[in-house]
């Protein structure tokens, strides 16, 4: 077992420094980037409903999942998107791969815990706007990640209880660059910011069989609002725009004072009901303090932040979890769909968003093993009022592995 652990403490060492997300979406120069999502794939499938729960899948969404494992399961995903960026006179076409999360949860009793590494913020933009007399391009990269320990408690056949703290860390750099028609010179303003900061999450599930197998399901999870400490740059250079590069004139690094920005709170609700190892459908709602949020390093006068609010339906089909003699009747047969207001209005226009998404779980190999795979279709955005709209195709996977860490041995 000390070799199990000491090869998962490397994995998340390792992936800890590659874990920077990726993502070509304008609306990640906003705030502190765009929100990630942070379950897993089998989640995702399902329109991201964090429900349900069971003894061979983790839960990176609710704590209190945790209590309900009955197995050793290490689980990693990754994504690949494909996003086709639209304006009124103009259209773009960009792609992402991601490590979207790596993680490990340890059953012990009525207790379970988990440990992992999964995105929080991506940003990842490249915009330019130009009139008669002069030329103004932006350009960022960066975001957040969590790293975070988690615990879950079975009370009882029918309450679970978790909690999970996180640390939460990362960058971001803006550029941007600004000239006049004409003239030999430009501006260049380079901001950078490191973030680092905890929070925490609460989190209860609830199961209650009715009558012939038919059971009834509720989450709730809450994330208070917390505090990200920020050690900022930045530095301003006369450049010659020569043949698209930076011919750097003059740079002088200005004094910025470090500071704090605040993560909003965020609220989880959901019910579903279903019959074990058959079949399960579910809502939630979420709901998102953004309105807390403000811009980092640019003023901008034309865009507000509100509160966003999410609303997801999904499920799944399993046609015979026990049928050893056809592979198709054991599959888990995935599907969701979800509606969100962003938090972010800009030109007068809400940012609202739209994803439907498909996915099958495939057996492979001993001790419930599964590979998980997803699409999911979605919309972003709009083009009124010389904005930009988003149509995405994201690919997703995970390996979900289960073993038995803890075992009793017989001597003879």
């Amino acid at each position: 077992m000390i070799r199990k652990l000491v090869t998962v403490a490397i994995l998340f060492f390792a992936v800890s420094l590659s874990a920077q997300e990726i993502t070509s979406s304008p609306y990640s120069f906003f705030g502190i980037g765009l929100q990630k999502f942070k379950g897993t794939a089998e989640n995702r499938a399902m329109g991201g409903l964090s429900i349900a729960s069971d003894s061979i899948h983790m839960n990176l969404q609710n704590p209190a999942g945790y209590g309900a494992l009955g197995l050793t399961t290490y689980t990693v995903g990754l994504s690949h998107t494909e996003n086709t960026i639209s304006s009124s006179n103009a259209e773009d076409d960009l792609s992402s791969t991601n490590i979207d999360y790596l993680a490990i949860g340890i059953p012990a009793g009525k207790l379970g815990f988990g440990l992992g590494i999964k995105p929080f913020t991506s940003v990842g933009y490249e915009l330019e706007s130009e009139d008669e007399s002069k030329v103004s391009k932006f350009t960022g990269r960066g975001g957040l990640n969590t790293l975070f320990l988690a615990t879950g408690y079975k009370i009882n056949d029918n309450w679970r209880v978790g909690v999970e703290g996180s640390y939460n860390f990362g960058n971001i750099q803006n550029k941007n660059l600004s000239y006049q028609k004409g003239l030999q010179f430009g501006t260049r303003e380079i901001n950078r910011s490191d973030f680092s900061g905890f929070s925490v999450k609460f989190g209860v599930q609830f199961e209650k069989e009715i009558k012939n197998n038919l059971q009834i399901t509720g989450s709730a999870s809450y994330t208070p609002s917390s505090n990200l400490s920020s050690d900022n740059f930045r530095e301003l250079a006369t450049y010659s725009p020569i043949s698209n590069t930076e011919v750097i004139a003059d740079a002088e690094e200005i004094d910025v004072p470090n500071d704090e920005m605040k993560i909003p709170s965020e609220v989880r609700l959901g019910a579903g009901i279903g019959q074990k190892r058959k079949w399960f459908a579910g809502l939630e709602y979420q709901r998102l303090s953004s309105s807390e949020y403000s811009n980092r390093s640019f003023e901008l006068n034309n865009v507000q932040y509100t509160d966003a609010s999410t609303f997801r339906a999904g499920g799944y089909f399993i046609p015979d979890y026990n049928d050893i003699t056809s592979y198709f009747k054991r599959i888990v047969y995935r599907a969701g769909v979800r509606y969100g207001e962003n938090g972010l209005n800009v030109n007068g226009e809400d940012i609202n968003e739209f994803g439907i998404s498909f996915g099958v779980g495939l057996p492979a190999g001993r001790l419930l093993t599964n590979l998980n795979l997803g699409v999911e279709f979605g919309k972003r955005g709009t083009t009124n009022a010389g904005l930009i709209e988003e149509n995405f195709m994201s690919f997703f996977v995970s390996l979900s592995l289960n073993d038995r860490w803890f075992q009793k041995r017989k001597f003879n």
